[in-house]
C-alpha cells in the first residue's frame, strides 16, 4: 500500500519547516516564561515591595487568558489567522517588556493581565494555524512535537531563571522571552504571508455576549483564586464563584460539555479534568519533597524530569500511533497511567515511603497525559470544520486553563483547612486521583472524527 503524499512529506518538510520551527518556538517560549517566573516571582515581590499583589499576578494572567482565547477563536472563525496571531503575539510581548521595566508591582501585574490576553490568543490561534496550514495526517505529529517543546522548559526553565536572577537581574527573566518571541515570530509570519489561510465558510453571531461570559469566567476564576485570603467569607466567595463559572462557561463550550455528550463534549471535558488533575498535583510534588524529605529547591524541581522525559516519549508515540491504538485505549491507558501515579503520590505522603516511589510513580502522571493531552487536540481540530476551527480550539484551552483554575484553588483550600496534620498532602493528592477516575466517563466517550480517514503511516 502506498503512503500519502502528506504523509510522506512531514512537519519538517520544506513547505512546512519554518511555520512548524516557529510555532514550536513559541511554545517553547511561553512554557519557559510560565515556567521562570514561578521562580523568580519571590525575588520580584521583595524587589518590589509586592506581597499583597503577589497571588494576582498570577491569578490576573490565568484570567485573562481565558479572554484572549474567546476573542482570538471568534476572530479565526471569521476570517483569516494572520492577523489574530500577530495581535496575540503582540499583547503577549508588549505584556512582558511593561512587566520587565515595571517600577512598581501594581504596574507589573498590568503587564502580567496584558500578558494573559496575548497569551491565551497565541495558543488558539497557533491551533487554527495547524488545521489550515498542515494536512490531517500530520496534526498528530504537530501536537506532540508542541507537547515536546514544554519539555525542555521544564528541565532548565526553573534552573535558568534563578541563575539570571542571580547574576543578571530578575527584568531580564521578562525582557529576553520578548526579544526572542519577535524572532520566533517572524519565522511564522513570513511563511504564511500569501498563504490561503481565510475560511470559506465565516462564522456569524454575535462576538460581544461570549466575550462577556468570558470575562465573567475569568472574574470568577480570579476570585476563587484570591478566596483563601478573605478569611471567613472563603467558602462563601468559593461557592459563588463556582456558580459564576458554571453558568457563564456554558456558551463558551460546546453543548452538552458539561454532561460529558457524545464526540467533541466529551473531547472539551476530559481536558479540563486531566488538566485539573495534573496541574493541581503537580505544585505539591516539589512542596512534598521539600516539607517532607528536606530536598533543595533545585533538587525538587528535578524530581519532576522524569514526568517530562515520560510525556515527550509518549507524545511522540500518540503522535506516530494514535490512531492504530485508538481513542479508547488511550483514554484507558492515560486515565490509568495519571491515576496510579496521584494514588502513588497520595500513598507516600500517607506512608512515608521512600521519595524515590514518588518521582517514580510521578514519571506515570507524564506518560498518561503525553498519550492524551495531544490526542484531545487532534480530536478537536478532526470534529471541527473552517466555520467552527477558532471557537472548539478556544473552548479546549478554555476547560484546560479553567479546569486547572478552579482544581488548584480547591486544593489549595483542602491544603489549607488540613495543615499541620498528615492529611493535608493526601488530601490533594487523593482530589487528583478523583478526577483522573472521573474522566475517564468523558474518555470512553469520545467517539470517531474523520482522523481517522488519514492514517499516519511509519
Amino acid at each position: 500500500m502506498s503512503t500519502p503524499v502528506d504523509t510522506l512529506e512531514g512537519i519538517w518538510h520544506p513547505r512546512f519547516v519554518w511555520v512548524t520551527v516557529g510555532a514550536i518556538a513559541l511554545i517553547f517560549l511561553a512554557a519557559m516564561q510560565a515556567l521562570a517566573v514561578t521562580t523568580v516571582m519571590p525575588v520580584v515581590s521583595a524587589d518590589l515591595d509586592g506581597d499583597a499583589l503577589y497571588a494576582v499576578a498570577f491569578a490576573g494572567t490565568l484570567a485573562t487568558s481565558v479572554i484572549g482565547m474567546v476573542a482570538v477563536g471568534a476572530w479565526c472563525d471569521r476570517g483569516g489567522v494572520l492577523a489574530p496571531l500577530s495581535t496575540a503575539v503582540a499583547l503577549f510581548v508588549v505584556g512582558l517588556v511593561l512587566a520587565g521595566v515595571a517600577a512598581s508591582m501594581p504596574a507589573l501585574v498590568i503587564g502580567r493581565l496584558i500578558q494573559g490576553l496575548g497569551m491565551g490568543g497565541q495558543t488558539v490561534a497557533l491551533y487554527v494555524v495547524v488545521a489550515r496550514v498542515y494536512p490531517p495526517a500530520l496534526h498528530g505529529r504537530v501536537f506532540a512535537a508542541f507537547s515536546a517543546a514544554w519539555v525542555v522548559p521544564s528541565l532548565i526553565g526553573p534552573f535558568l531563571a534563578g541563575a539570571v536572577a542571580e547574576f543578571l537581574h530578575w527584568r531580564w527573566v521578562f525582557l529576553w522571552v520578548a526579544a526572542l518571541t519577535v524572532v520566533a515570530f517572524a519565522m511564522v509570519v513570513l511563511r504564511l504571508h500569501g498563504l490561503p489561510l481565510h475560511t470559506d465558510e465565516p462564522a456569524t453571531g454575535g462576538v460581544a455576549p461570549r466575550l462577556a461570559w468570558a470575562t465573567a469566567v475569568a472574574a470568577g476564576a480570579l476570585a476563587l483564586s484570591l478566596a483563601g485570603d478573605i478569611g471567613p467569607w472563603r467558602w462563601a466567595v468559593v461557592a459563588a464563584s463556582v456558580v459564576v463559572i458554571a453558568i457563564a462557561i456554558r456558551p463558551l463550550l460546546p453543548r452538552r460539555t458539561l454532561v460529558s455528550g457524545r464526540g467533541l463534549p466529551s473531547v472539551v471535558l476530559m481536558r479540563g479534568l486531566i488538566a485539573g488533575a495534573l496541574f493541581g498535583a503537580e505544585i505539591y510534588v516539589p512542596y512534598l519533597l521539600i516539607e517532607e524529605y528536606a530536598f533543595s529547591p533545585t533538587w525538587a524541581g528535578l524530581g519532576l524530569t522524569a514526568a517530562a522525559l515520560a510525556w515527550a516519549a509518549a507524545a511522540d508515540v500518540q503522535g506516530r500511533f494514535g490512531d492504530r491504538i485508538g481513542n479508547t485505549r488511550i483514554s484507558l491507558l492515560g486515565t490509568g497511567l495519571l491515576g496510579t501515579s496521584t494514588a502513588v503520590a497520595a500513598a507516600t505522603a500517607l506512608l512515608g515511603l521512600h521519595p524515590a516511589v514518588l518521582i517514580a510513580g510521578w514519571a506515570l502522571a507524564g506518560a498518561g497525559m503525553g498519550l492524551m493531552y495531544p490526542r484531545l487536540t487532534v480530536l478537536t481540530l478532526a470534529y471541527s470544520t473552517p466555520k467552527d476551527q477558532g471557537f472548539n480550539s478556544s473552548a479546549l484551552s478554555i476547560s484546560d486553563s479553567v479546569g486547572a483554575a478552579v482544581t488548584i484553588a480547591t486544593m489549595g483550600l483542602a491544603f489549607t483547612a488540613l495543615a499541620g496534620t498528615d492529611a493535608a498532602f493526601p488530601a490533594v493528592f487523593a482530589i487528583a486521583t478523583a478526577l483522573a477516575l472521573i474522566a475517564l466517563v468523558p474518555g470512553l466517550r469520545l467517539g470517531h472524527a474523520h482522523e481517522e480517514r488519514h492514517p499516519v503511516t511509519m
